[in-house]
């Protein structure tokens, strides 16, 4: 059976494309797996002076008025990889308010939930008020 003989150069251009070819398609099934998704705040900071607004934005849009800002701060326990903040405040019909909203590094996902006088209105949403539409767009 006769061999088949392959130059060095042409052996070295095959080797970069399949290289090439294995290292798109590893890329694309970690984004695929990964869901390609990335923090919207990346840091506890960011997200503490986001939250009030954005959770203000998604009760105006349900039509839950605030009394006042809300007033956020950092739960115990949060991590640079773990990121955790609590709001409070109240409605303008004197109902109190709970927003809580974390991040994490490792999985790459936010989650929020919104507690108005201790019945839930957001549970879990990976977004809130105008970051919704950032991420549909």
């Amino acid at each position: 059976m006769p061999r088949l003989r392959i130059g060095r150069k042409p052996a070295l251009i095959l080797g970069s494309a399949a290289l090439l070819v294995i290292a798109a398609v590893g890329g694309g099934a970690f984004l695929l797996l990964s869901g390609g998704e990335e923090l919207q705040y990346k840091t506890q900071a960011a997200l503490r002076k986001a939250l009030p607004v954005t959770a203000a934005a998604e009760l105006h849009k349900r039509g839950v008025r605030l009394g006042a800002p809300l007033r956020c701060a950092d739960l115990p326990g949060w991590t640079r990889t773990k990121m955790r903040v609590s709001c409070t405040g109240m409605t303008s019909d004197e109902k109190p308010v709970e927003v809580i909203g974390s991040g994490e590094q490792e999985t790459r996902r936010n989650y929020y939930t919104i507690l108005v006088d201790g019945r839930p209105v957001v549970e879990n949403a990976s977004c809130l008020g105008a970051d919704c539409r950032k991420q549909e767009g």
